[in-house]
């Protein structure tokens, strides 16, 4: 077992229960030195794709799973890294138990582009269902998104 890191839909429980079913719920962490940020547009679903990039000052809310060797090769193919859409890096999470490293999915395309307003949405609701701030997802719900998808 690995731990891993949901900063996109992943976040969402129910989701990542779905996708990784012997895969628990590990806590919630904040990724320090990294921004949410969007690219690939070309290659997304309705728009950009969710990634994260490092910004020193930023953070990033994520929920933790604690993943199977299976759950992993399933989780891959979610994310297309068995395609090489996303890579795996590992990073430093910062909790209220201590820091941890796991592993995190990363678009391997360039930044830039719009996330359709629908998958904007999905994200915001992921985020919240995963015990997000208030404050976190009302700026979430705030980004600038495109009309596509609605």
């Amino acid at each position: 077992m690995a731990l891993y890191a949901a900063y996109g839909s992943n976040c969402d429980p129910a989701q990542m229960l779905a996708r990784c079913p012997h895969s628990p719920s590990a806590g919630t962490g904040w990724l320090e030195g990294w921004r949410l940020t969007f690219g690939g547009e070309d290659l997304g679903w309705e728009g950009a794709l969710a990634t994260i990039v490092q910004a020193p000052g930023q953070h990033v809310f994520v929920a933790l799973y604690d993943v199977t060797d299976g759950d992993a090769a399933v989780l891959d193919q979610w994310e297309g890294a068995d395609k090489g859409l996303y890579r795996k890096l590992k990073v430093r999470v910062h909790t209220l138990q201590g820091d941890h490293l796991v592993w995190v999915y990363v678009l391997d395309g360039y930044e830039g582009g719009l996330p359709s307003a629908r998958y904007l949405g999905v994200l915001a609701d992921a985020a919240e269902a995963a015990g997000a701030p208030d404050d976190y997802v009302a700026e979430l719900r705030s980004r600038p998104c495109t009309s596509s998808g609605i």
